[in-house]
């Protein structure tokens, strides 16, 4: 019996971070402020997450932009590398014998 267990765990990752995140608006809007106050914490907050996500996301991009970058370079190394060896070796008439 096959059971997917990346699925499951992130499955309750996900219910952590909503129920965290659930309990941090019940937590502010319950709090002893005025609904001013209340509005004005949860704009700064949700602008906090927004540039944290924009920074996260950038960087993401930063990342994979490296990495294509490396992949490219190394395809392009590997392109060389074969274009050279096969220069190098004469061609053979067909039935001789490899002499390697």
């Amino acid at each position: 019996m096959s059971r997917d267990d990346g699925s499951a765990a992130g499955t309750v990752i996900l219910a952590f971070v909503l129920g965290a995140v659930t309990g941090a608006a019940v937590a502010l809007l319950m709090a002893p402020v005025s609904g001013e106050e209340a509005r004005r914490i949860l704009g700064d907050r949700a602008r906090e997450g927004r540039e944290r996500a924009e920074e996260a996301a950038r960087q993401g991009r930063e990342f994979l932009n490296r990495q294509r970058d490396t992949l490219s370079t190394a395809v392009e190394r590997g392109r060389e590398a074969y274009n050279q060896a096969r220069a190098a070796t004469p061609p053979q008439a067909p039935g001789t014998p490899d002499t390697l």
